[in-house]
């Protein structure tokens, strides 16, 4: 019995010697890595850019003599260049974004067509400037915004009537009208301050009347109401005052 005890003693103590080696041998789970924050793109802040593209503009003439007759001449369309500039500020509401811009831009679109009415005339409209003063909504993935704005937009034109072999003008009328717009565009940051984009725009500008102080032309050509559509599709780079946003997600 007393052999038995002994043993059973020792091979307690030997047990109890194993544990703590046993312990210190296993493995320490590792702790998982620190999340990662990925940066989103923010478009908050002021910008100002260029912008430059193609326009073009459709003009429909209509005539009015002395007794109040209204007669059609025609309709004509010219495309150009349009060359120009806009400021703006957004503000950026999760993934909504909102802004209001003015935008104005040179224009070289001008159209000279033989008279309906009087074979040896001709007329000419020219639009050498066009602004708009737009308000936004878009939706953002991270740097890229899709986005539609619409508002006021105003075009420097000025109507004439030439003799249709020297050329010669005969009568001119200038007018700065007033009208609306609506488009659409999508931007992409490709830094935290620059982005690029590309924007399609309609505007129609109403019906101008206008009339022609001359005795040399006949009494058809004094008054004239012209209607006015405008297309314009841009290029445009914008710089903006900020940067990154605070992080809104994490990644692991």
């Amino acid at each position: 019995m007393k052999s038995f005890l002994l043993a059973t003693v020792g091979l307690v103590a030997l047990v109890g010697m194993a544990a703590p080696a046993s312990a210190a041998d296993m493995a320490v789970k590792a702790r998982p890595p620190a999340p990662v924050v990925a940066p989103i793109y923010d478009w908050t802040g002021f910008y100002i850019g260029a912008n430059g593209g193609w326009g073009q503009t459709r003009n429909c003439w209509d005539f009015v003599d002395v007794a109040g007759l209204v007669v059609a001449d025609g309709c004509r369309e010219r495309s150009g260049g349009l060359v120009g500039g806009q400021i703006g500020y957004r503000w950026q509401a999760g993934t909504w974004v909102f802004g209001l811009e003015a935008q104005g831009d040179w224009a070289d679109l001008s159209n000279t067509r033989q008279s309906l009415l009087f074979p040896a005339l001709a007329t000419r409209t020219t639009t050498d400037g066009i602004g708009l003063f737009t308000g936004q909504i878009g939706y953002a993935w991270n740097a890229a915004l899709l986005y539609v704005k619409g508002g006021a937009a105003v075009t420097s034109n000025r109507f004439s009537v030439l003799d249709n072999i020297t050329g010669f003008e005969f009568a001119s009328a200038s007018s700065t009208r007033w009208g609306g717009t609506v488009g659409v565009g999508f931007e992409y940051g490709f830094t935290p301050n620059w982005s690029f984009g590309v924007e399609y725009n309609h505007l129609w500008m109403g019906n101008s009347n206008n009339s022609f102080t001359t005795a040399a032309l006949p009494a058809a050509f004094l008054n004239n109401r012209v209607s006015q559509d405008v297309d314009m599709v841009t290029a445009r780079i914008n710089y903006r005052f900020g940067g990154y946003g605070a992080p809104i997600a994490a990644r692991y």
